[in-house]
Parts: structure tokens; sequence; C-alpha cells
């Protein structure tokens, strides 16, 4: 498959610039392989019987984004992806001859990137260990196509409690806990599992055959007490996101899941064989040319989903982090 094939073009003004005050207020499209249903978030209990297994990504967005300058004035902004330990972090960088060069953050904080001449990959080694200081300096790192700020608070889910995200898993955005209380009311479990968003989530793919692309590994951790909520279910097998069903994705033998905790880069596109049966996921509108885009063509099919963000688009829905949603039933 080319990369031109997961292409499409979306007018600006259907990218969501800023959250809706009330989260559950988005509209949704309910998809399957033949009918669509336009209704409110609100509305999704709906589609949920007594027994089935809802499964969300309960990791946190923490506020990895940090703007320095260099001892001559000039701005640094970076973005903070992984820490490897208690001073040296994974990073992505801006900014114009920073190499090497002393970074200022605050009068009692100050680091040092350094960019691999063989991979490119970028570290910054901090002057002391910022794991609290992070949230008295750190901005939400929200993605370059939103212009408007948002809080962190708005930029996690309302279930989200393990920090280790830099970008909000965003099908998880819509809940409230309200409407978590009336799923569960209605005799749905909720099951968390965690994966951190990082680099494999959303840097874009370059390779012009997708088969060539591979993505950047990314850690999830599934809970014995998870597993065996999973595995016995009496109902359908539901997701919240493509991050939470590649977790899932990624720690299947013999049709069940396996409890884990490591890292994962599987890259799921059309022609994927899924290893476990699921009743439906619950998903946002993606980038053009994106792996995510890629994953949900393999849920459904590529000409369907394609068919969907068509409608969509006619019908004006607002599409990614802080847009609309999808629930694609198979």
């Amino acid at each position: 498959m080319k990369l031109k094939d997961f292409d499409y073009n979306l007018p600006k003004k259907l990218i969501a610039q800023k959250p809706l005050h009330k989260r559950d207020s988005s509209r949704l499209m309910v998809a399957s392989k033949y009918k669509i249903e336009r209704k409110t978030f609100s509305d999704i209990a709906d589609y949920f019987s007594k027994g089935d297994v809802l499964v969300v990504n309960d990791s946190r967005v923490f506020p990895a984004k940090l703007i320095g300058r260099k001892e001559t004035g000039g701005i640094v902004k970076i973005l903070l992806i992984k820490k490897i330990n208690d001073l040296l972090w994974e990073c992505l960088a801006q900014g114009r001859n920073f190499d090497n060069k002393k970074i200022i953050f605050s009068n009692n904080l100050c680091g040092t990137i350094k960019t691999s001449q063989r991979d490119k990959n970028q570290n910054i080694s901090f002057s002391k260990n910022i794991d609290k200081l992070i949230f008295k300096i750190g901005k939400s790192p929200l993605p370059p196509y939103i212009k408007e700020d948002a809080s962190l608070e708005r930029y996690n889910t309302v279930y989200a409690e393990t920090d280790g995200s830099i970008a909000a898993p965003t099908a998880g955005l819509h809940f409230t806990p309200e409407l978590i209380n009336k799923l569960k009311n209605k005799g749905v479990t909720i099951v968390a599992v965690t994966l951190h968003v990082g680099l494999g989530t959303f840097l874009p793919v370059k390779e012009e055959k997708i088969e060539n692309h591979r993505i950047h590994s990314e850690f999830f951790s599934i809970s014995k007490n998870s597993a065996k909520k999973i595995n016995e279910r009496k109902g359908k097998l539901f997701v919240v996101g493509t991050t939470a069903i590649r977790a899932l994705e990624s720690s299947v033998r013999n049709n069940k899941v396996i409890p884990a905790a490591k890292e994962t880069d599987i890259f799921i596109y059309p022609g994927y064989k899924w290893k476990l049966r699921y009743g439906g996921m619950i998903t946002n509108f993606h980038l053009p040319k994106s792996t995510l885009l890629m994953l949900v063509s393999a849920f459904l099919s590529k000409k369907r989903i394609f068919e969907l963000y068509n409608e969509a688009i006619k019908e004006r829905y607002k599409f990614y982090s802080f847009g609309d949603c999808m629930l694609l039933l198979q």
C-alpha cells in the first residue's frame, strides 16, 4: 500500500481548536459496514449491553512542553518524550545552534541537549531531577495544529491516572464521570490498561510504501485483574481509542489477553489479522497519512473509512484531538 492512499483533503476550519464546554456534547457518528447513525456522544450508552467490557487507556498527559533560552538569549522549545534516568530525558528540540549549549529554564534549572549524529535522536541532561519541578515550569503539549491554549486538565481524560503520555488518547476526552456511571449502572465493566503515548503514535509516516514504516516503541501495561476481566467477559469487547487496542493486540496469546508491562512497536494497517474479536471501537477523526488512520482502516476497511470521512467533511464534523467522535461497530 502507498502512503498517498491514506491522504485526504480537510478544510482547515474543520480542525477543532478548543474543547467543548461539556465533554459528552460532541457529535458522534455511529457506523458499521453498511449503516451510519448521527448521534451525540452522550447517547453512546445506548450501544452497550449488560456484560459488555469497555477498555480505556488511563495514561495521563504530563506537562511535557518546556521553553528555555540559551545564554545568548535564543529561545529553545523542548518536548520531553521519555525519562531515561533521574537527570536524562529523550526529547525533541526546536531552535538554532543549541547542541552542547547551556539551556536555562529557571534560576535553579538548566540543561544540555545532545543530538546523536547516527540516528538524530535528541537527549537533554538536566542539572537536577525535574519529576516535581516539571509541574511548575512545563506546559500542556498540545499538537501544533491547535493554535489556542487549553489546560492540562482538559487535555486529559477524566479517568487518567498514570503520568507518561506526551499526547492525549483523544477518543477518551468525550467521557464524563456521569456517563461512565451510566455505563456501569447498565452492567458494563470498565477496564483500564495503560499505554503512554509517545513518538510512535503521532510521528508522521514518511515511507512511500507503508509496510516499510517502523513505529517508535511505546510502553504499555495490562494488569492481571484487567486481563481477567477482559478474558472472562460475558458480552462484547469495546475499546476506547487506537492506543488501547494496540496495547491489547500486543499482549494476546491463544485468543486471551496476557498481563504484561513492556514496550510495543505494533503497527496495524489494512490486512492485519486481529487477535481478539471486538464489538466496537471509539475513535476520533485522524490526520491524513497517519498510523491512526491506517489502524481504523484495518478495523472496518479503508474503503469504508474514507466513505465515513467524506460524509463527516460534508456534514461539517470537527476533526482531530478536540474534534468529534466515531463509534465503529464490527
